[in-house]
């Protein structure tokens, strides 16, 4: 579609996202192409006043149709008017053909194709089967009614052309319906990962707030008072508890801006920020984090790892009960690996699907961050119970020395 001139591209985008569009596009040369068919061949109707008649009201209806439909707002039942009008004209020309009946077998072709722009398959099924049954019904009513005419086998095979294109449509509308159901899913999983890393966004700045607030901004707040009372009577205790109360505060300030990573790692490295990290978990939880960080330096991939194990440590806290948890960060061959192991009531990796579709979708967002770079989140069982995730990212410090 990309490759198409803009004209194009813009025009099958148009006729592209409504399937009514399209049937009402392929409606008037089919019809021209049946009267071709008919006058050149010079058929012979029971009823041919009754069928020319039929014939020129279809082909105008279907020319306001389109008109109708490329103009104006499409609304839920044009999809069912559209069948409707394919289905009395067809009717109402084989009752006029009569034993000519036989020569309409292209409006035949129409209603399933157009059924199966509606996208439901169960309908293009029945309409499809009852258009080959009525064409082969119309055949034996006249059959039995002229006898001079009989019923050419001829006619079974083309009810069986019928018959499978009934069945090739009804494939083609269920594959089309299945990948819509899965484009909406996909959307929908995209508006909760959105959903999801804007809420996250907003804890984080909450927390942020509440731990400026409640952590340096205290300390600073109570060294000022303590300066005032120095001011007026000067003493060594006093000035060293302001030199505690901002080395506090500095040590919070710290801890707080380290939650900006994408700065904060740019100058610190992954090794301190995920150490600091394990200390904030450790004082707002009150939980042992044992931390075994090996100094990697500032790699590409740092701000997905730091993030990766903020969410790691918090599914194990709120989900897992755990009492115990360790982070490690080590190099191996060409890969950088974090682990985060905890001692809770473990994870079946064969919940995923159905824990994103109900909505927790932190590690689903995660999975797709690591993969996006290339590498992979494994899931398993901890030893005396509890759950190991593996995070394994390429490095890329160490393909560009190979290089």
């Amino acid at each position: 579609m990309s490759n198409l001139p803009a004209p194009l591209a813009r025009a099958a985008d148009f006729l592209g996202t409504e399937p009514v569009r399209v049937a009402a596009v392929l409606r008037l040369p089919l019809i021209v192409l049946i009267a071709l068919l008919v006058y050149v061949e010079g058929v012979d109707h029971w009823l041919p006043a009754v069928y020319w008649t039929v014939l020129i009201v279809y082909t105008a209806t279907a020319a306001v149709w389109l008109a109708v439909v490329l103009r104006s707002p499409l609304r839920w039942w044009f999809g069912w008017a559209s069948t409707a009008i394919d289905v009395v004209a067809v009717l109402a020309m084989c009752v006029a053909s009569g034993g000519a009946t036989s020569w309409l077998l292209p409006i035949f072709f129409l209603i399933p194709i157009t059924v199966s722009f509606l996208d439901r398959p169960e309908i293009t099924a029945l309409i499809g089967a009852c258009t080959a049954i009525g064409y082969l019904a119309a055949w034996i009513f006249y059959s039995k009614r002229d006898d001079t005419m009989g019923l050419p086998d001829i006619v079974y095979v083309q009810v069986g052309c019928l018959a499978w294109l009934a069945l090739a449509t009804t494939a083609l509308c269920l594959v089309l319906a299945r990948r819509r159901a899965r484009v909406r899913a996909l959307l929908e999983v995209r508006r909760r990962l959105v959903s999801e890393s804007m809420q996250a966004d907003e804890r984080n700045n909450r927390q942020l707030s509440e731990q400026l607030h409640d952590g340096p901004l205290q300390n600073l707040l109570a060294a000022r008072l303590d300066l005032e009372d120095l001011r007026e009577q000067p003493t060594a205790t006093g000035f060293d508890r302001v030199d505690v109360a901002l080395q506090d505060a500095i040590t919070q300030l710290r801890s707080a801006v380290s939650t900006l990573h994408p700065q904060v790692l740019a100058q610190v490295g992954l090794g301190a920020a995920l150490r600091e990290l394990v200390g904030q978990y450790e004082r707002r939880w009150d939980v042992n984090v044992d931390c075994a960080v090996a100094e990697v330096g500032k790699p590409a991939s740092q701000a997905l790892l730091y993030r990766a194990a903020r969410e790691l440590l918090a599914n194990a806290h709120k989900h897992s009960r755990a009492t115990r948890l360790r982070v490690e960060l080590d190099h191996a061959p060409g890969v950088l690996v974090l682990r985060v192991i905890d001692n809770g009531l473990g994870f079946d990796p064969a919940i995923l699907n159905r824990k994103v579709a109900e909505g927790h979708i932190g590690l689903s967002s995660l999975l797709v961050g690591v993969e996006a770079m290339g590498g992979s989140v494994q899931l398993v069982d901890t030893p005396g119970g509890g759950t190991t995730v593996v995070v394994t990212v390429p490095d890329s410090d160490v393909a560009a020395e190979r290089d």
